[in-house]
């Protein structure tokens, strides 16, 4: 099995790109899925598909893409696994960041240059 997901920004896979990859359903996505109603974070099950960690029970379920192959291959059973992971496509949201963060780097630079000749000596 071979197939190229995209990822969210910290390079953690959704359901839906598990429902795509393991070609199954939501519903046994989360059947596979470590999580206890009572436990947020679970300890760690070789037999199940354990998520990252989470700080609260709303945050959406993410999963590590090297997981996500472990578990293919030992509890599902799919003899080849390699998930390429792919870069989400840039947004104008992350440009326009790139560009705050651009002049914020220069005004730093402007202010550091302002300081150091007024240094005491």
């Amino acid at each position: 099995m071979m197939d190229t997901e995209a990822t969210n920004p910290q390079g953690l896979m959704t359901i839906e790109s598990l429902q795509r990859i393991l070609n199954r359903s939501r519903a046994s996505v989360y059947r596979y899925a470590n999580t206890e109603s009572n436990d947020l974070n679970p300890p760690y099950n070789p037999q199940r598909l354990n998520p990252e960690l989470r700080l609260n029970k709303d945050d959406p379920l993410l999963f590590h893409p090297n997981e996500v192959a472990r578990f293919a291959k030992d509890a599902l059973g799919i003899k080849q696994v390699t998930i390429e992971v792919q870069q989400p496509t840039e947004t104008v949201t992350q440009d326009l960041l790139r560009e705050i963060l651009n002049e914020l780097r220069k005004v730093r630079a402007v202010l550091e240059a302002e300081r150091s000749p007024a240094a005491p000596k």
